[in-house]
This record gives C-alpha cells, structure tokens and sequence, in this order.
C-alpha cells in the first residue's frame, strides 16, 4: 500500500487529481486510515496505468523535400497499428537523424523516461536517429516499453552502411553551411549522390 504522493507518481498524475477521482468515484483507495489518509494498492494502480497505455507510432524524414515520404510513413504506422488493435498516437518529426534536438524525439524520450507508454513503433529503425536508436531501444527496454520495428529490411553490407552514414552527415553539415533550402545545398548534395552511387 502507497499513500496518495506515491500513487499520484506512479499513475502519472497529480494528488489533487487522485483527490478528484476519489470525490467523483473514478478511482478509490483500497483502505482509508481514521485520520483519513488515502493507501492505494500498488497493483491496482500499474495495472490501471498498463490498461491507460498508448502505443506511440515514430515518423521522421530528413528534408521538406521528403514530405510525400513522411505521410506513407504516418499511412503504414496507422495501418499497422490499427491491425494490432492498439490505441496509439502519431509523433511526426522533420529534421536529420543526426540532430538529437528534435520536438518529437524529445517528447517520445519524455514518455519512455516517464514509463507512460506500452510500446514504440518505427518504419525503419533509423527513423528514430542516424547514430544512437540502439540505446532508445535499450532505454525502452529497461523501462519495460516493448518496441515494434516493422520493416527490418535486408542487412547491408559495411560499404552500404558507410556510404548512407557519410551521405547524412554531408547533408548535415551542407545545409548548415549553405542553408537546407539554397541552390547550392542541393548541387552539393546532387554532386554527393553522383559520387556514392559511382
């Protein structure tokens, strides 16, 4: 048994919350003491938190020009999730998967921090970073947050590997240097496909 702090944190909520709940008979404690402090039993409350659960589905592209890429992204994950008769919301970013800064991902980190979510679902598991989905992989599991990746697509070789990593960190630093928009990011960027395609 936890008094109303604890079982305030571990719901997610606040005292004053549980208060309500309590007043408008949506969540009872399990025991109430003569002075009338509020014990909640642990189990219930993980148990309630488990059945409130949503799956969050991750999409990201690198560049506006990859919008049209974005939205097939969001169309596979709804799909997918619906199929699996999960309740799930749809975290979108636009930005490099070397650039840990984005909203998104940040609210994604928030919620696997706060154990608010059952599982994460990506396309690709390099949809989440570049360099580093490894270790959100390995926060989620830690915090006991399942994740789906459903496209897990053939190994590629080192040189592919090196050649995909070397192209983003390019477009990185060109659009940076040039602006993400300029002409000369984009002949910058052409000119580097040419290369790694040769």
């Amino acid at each position: 048994m936890v008094k109303i702090g604890k079982a305030a944190n571990i719901v997610g909520v606040t005292p004053e919350t549980l208060r309500k709940w309590d007043k408008d008979g949506e969540l009872l404690p399990d025991r109430r003491s003569k002075g009338g402090t509020r014990f909640y039993d642990r189990d219930h409350l993980l148990q309630r938190k488990k059945e409130n659960m949503i799956t969050i589905a991750y999409a990201r592209v690198s560049s506006h020009d990859q919008k049209s890429d974005l939205v097939r992204q969001v169309e596979l994950l709804q799909s997918y999730c619906t199929a699996h008769g999960w309740i799930h919301e749809i975290i979108q970013d636009l930005g490099s998967g070397l650039n840990y800064n984005k909203k998104g991902l940040k609210r994604l980190l928030d919620m696997i921090l706060d154990k608010s979510i059952e599982r994460v679902v990506v396309n690709h598991k390099d949809c989440l970073l570049r360099f580093g989905a490894e270790l959100i992989f390995q926060m989620c599991e830690k915090q006991g947050i399942e994740v789906v990746v459903i496209n897990t697509g053939e190994e590629l070789s080192f040189e592919q590997e090196l050649a995909q990593d070397i192209l983003e960190i390019i477009t990185v630093f060109s659009a940076k240097l040039h602006g993400s928009r300029s002409k000369k990011h984009k002949e910058v960027m052409e000119a580097v496909r040419n290369a790694v395609s040769t």
